[in-house]
């Protein structure tokens, strides 16, 4: 590990819409922020090929494209962006010490935009036809699939909502559960249990996602006697979860049963003065670009006010 030391007034780990509006924000405010970009720079957005929701795009863009002009945004204003990623830290001491990979980072204000990865299910066939059919999300790509048939994979609340709303414009919906009962909470399950649209496949795992360049079905696994099956479908959802990016705050900060950082209550503070979050590294439910920039917002806005109270 260097010892080579670099200190910035805002400190923004993550460079997802969250980290880089974040950035913006604070770099208008003269705060010179450094925002370290992590393992996948640009976040959840770079493995998105079409990004149709976002305002102000109304043909829609592709998720690298976006992620490029908010990094070009945070630039012009002076924001100083580094290829590094958060290996530990230490929030005890003033100011905040972050170690990356090479360099070790201090800062005043800390932002954390570290965001959440989806959970996959480990399949090489899977990894080959992401953005190709297979997605995390239904709310961003759902609608690539009007009047198509498509699969689920899940058991919990998260999965019995993405079925209900994939209904809305697939053909049909097959969701695919391992065991023989689910997780999810009562409504959830009556909500999909009742719809005409939706199959559900119980004592099922998949096996391989199939087709070569773009999803044409699954393969569906007995859980009891070990029988495949291939079910046809142009589009597979995984639901099963996500990581919350919180490895390097273990122990330093609040976190929900999932692995969430905690924010006061319509506010960016952690219970730590001086260190803020924004993006999915807190949102469970949302998981949006646009609701991961708004947060980055009051994140910078927060911070700035308090380093101005400081003073």
């Amino acid at each position: 590990m260097s010892t080579q030391t670099i200190h910035a007034k805002v400190l923004i780990l993550g460079a997802g819409p969250a980290g880089y509006t974040a950035a913006v924000y604070a770099a208008r405010s003269n705060l010179e922020p450094l925002v370290i970009a992590g393992p996948e720079p640009g976040g959840q957005l770079t493995t998105t090929t079409e990004v149709e929701n976002y305002p102000g795009f109304p043909t829609g863009v592709t998720g690298p494209d976006l992620m490029e002009e908010f990094r070009k945004q945070a630039e012009r204003f002076g924001t100083r962006v580094e290829y590094d990623m958060a290996i530990e830290t230490d929030l005890t001491q003033r100011p905040f010490v972050i170690k990356g990979d090479s360099v070790t980072y201090t800062c005043d204000a800390l932002i954390i935009a570290t965001g959440a990865s989806a959970k996959y299910l480990g399949l090489a066939s899977e990894q080959r036809l992401r953005n190709k059919g297979v997605t995390a999300c239904a709310t961003c790509d759902g609608h690539f699939y009007k009047d198509q048939d498509v699969a689920v994979v899940g058991g919990g609340d998260t999965a019995m909502e993405e079925a209900t709303y994939l209904t809305r414009m697939c053909r049909s919906v097959h969701l695919i559960h391992r065991r023989d009962s689910f997780r999810a909470s009562k409504i959830m399950q009556e909500r999909a249990l009742s719809n005409d649209k939706i199959t559900v496949h119980w004592n099922r795992e998949v096996a391989e996602v199939l087709g070569e360049d773009k999803v044409e079905g699954v393969r569906l696994r007995d859980t009891g006697n070990g029988e495949t099956e291939d079910l046809p479908v142009t589009g597979f959802f995984l639901a099963i979860g996500h990581k919350p990016n919180t490895d390097p705050f273990q122990g330093q900060l609040p976190m929900d049963d999932a692995g969430y950082l905690i924010a006061r209550p319509g506010t960016s503070h952690t219970e730590i003065p001086g260190v803020f979050v924004a993006g999915d590294v807190a949102d469970r439910i949302y998981r949006q670009a646009v609701t991961a920039a708004g947060t980055g917002c009051m994140a910078a806005i927060d911070a700035e006010r308090w380093l101005a109270e400081q003073e």
